[in-house]
This record gives C-alpha cells, structure tokens and sequence, in this order.
C-alpha cells in the first residue's frame, strides 16, 4: 500500500462533499497547495477540481477526493487535513508536522521540506514494529 502524503479528518471529508456539491460546477474534490505570503511566509490554498492535473496526487476519504499540487507535496507530507467551526471562524484546518511557526491570525505558516530519509526510518520501524 502506498504512503498517503496527506490524510482527512471525518469532519473534512463531510465538508469537501458539501463544497462539491453546492458549487453548482463539475467539481471532482478540491485541490490543496501552497503559495507564498502571509506574515509567515506561505498559505494553503484550497481550491475546487473539475479537471483533476495528472501530475497532482490524489487522496480520498469517505468518498471525498483531495488532489494536492506537486510543488505541495513536501510541505504536506504526513499532514492532516481537519474541518473546524469557531465563533471565530469556521474552515480547513491543517495540522502540518512539518510547520516550523505560524502567524497570531492563523492565516499563514512557515514550513520546512518534510525530511524523507527520516519518513522513511519511522515507516520501515512501523513496518518491523
């Protein structure tokens, strides 16, 4: 079985269905990536998918389909993907092992390259575990 780069929450999933649903388009899923700015230095960008890219890897959960751009996918390696509703605000959370700091609001991160020689020691100890 291959290494899902990204995972979803149940709470996720539930509200990807619902974007997908409600855009009135012929959306597939949503697409997750990374752009530059922000106090901290990069965004998630979260975006509706009609036409899925073929380089874009592709996730699923309880029938919600999240692709995640390429130039995402070391910044996203092992993050979770969670939907959340505050009196503040309510949208996609993402909890990121490989977020270094974050601005007060919440907006923007700083992340670093997930360190793939260190994936690969924990899954290999998982696997022999």
């Amino acid at each position: 079985m291959g290494f899902a780069i990204m995972t979803m929450t149940d709470a996720a999933a539930t509200r990807v269905k619902q974007l997908v649903a409600n855009s009135g388009t012929e959306a597939k899923g949503l697409r997750v990536g990374i752009k530059k700015g922000g106090c901290a230095g990069m965004e998630y960008t979260v975006d509706l998918v009609t036409e899925p890219n073929a380089k874009d890897d592709r996730i699923e959960h309880d029938g919600a389909a999240v692709w995640i751009e390429p130039s995402a996918v070391l910044y996203l390696l092992g993050t979770q993907m969670d939907f959340e509703v505050t009196q503040m605000r309510s949208g996609f959370t993402f909890v990121n092992p490989n977020q270094t700091s974050a601005c007060g609001c919440g907006e923007s991160v700083e992340l670093k390259p997930a360190d793939l020689a260190a994936l690969a020691k924990q899954r290999e100890a998982e696997v022999h575990a």
